[in-house]
């Protein structure tokens, strides 16, 4: 039998991961820039976390390929122990308490499409606290935009 295939960009898949996780909501936005562009930006741990609203900083602990540990400090002076995929397009990185995103995709017509969640984690589940989920991965993409604008 010959089954269908369906190729899913980053983003696509990005979508689905993040709809299994209660209170996620991923803010997405089309930049004028090409996709190798906006990848390398995410991809460099020091750009990530001036972009991240919420981070003062993010060191790499260990790197297994496109598995890593993260230690990340917040605006408040909080730590985080991250774990996950990141590679340039993608990251997923979670700790106890905190569940960052990102995707990105070349958009059809022209540049490139960036999705984001993340957020508080509700301890000893895969979910996170609505609140001011939305305005923060908004105001990391002025920043994206911004620092691509140079």
């Amino acid at each position: 039998m010959n089954w269908p295939q369906v190729e899913l960009t980053d983003v696509e898949r990005f979508r689905a991961l993040a709809a299994g996780v209660p209170g996620a909501a991923v803010t997405e936005r089309v930049l004028p820039y090409e996709p190798g562009q906006v990848k390398a930006m995410l991809a460099d741990l020091d750009v990530f976390a001036e972009i991240h609203a919420d981070l003062v900083s993010a060191t790499l602990l260990e790197r297994d390929g496109d598995r890593v540990v993260v230690r990340a400090t917040g605006a408040r002076g909080q730590r985080a122990r991250l774990e996950g995929q990141f590679r340039p397009g993608w990251c997923w990185l979670q700790s106890r308490f905190v569940i960052i995103g990102t995707a990105v995709a070349a958009e059809p017509g022209g540049g490139t499409r960036v999705a984001l969640t993340g957020g508080i984690r509700v301890p000893g589940r895969a979910a996170i606290v609505p609140i001011r989920v939305r305005q923060e991965s908004a105001k990391t993409l002025d920043r994206l935009q911004r620092l691509l604008e140079g």
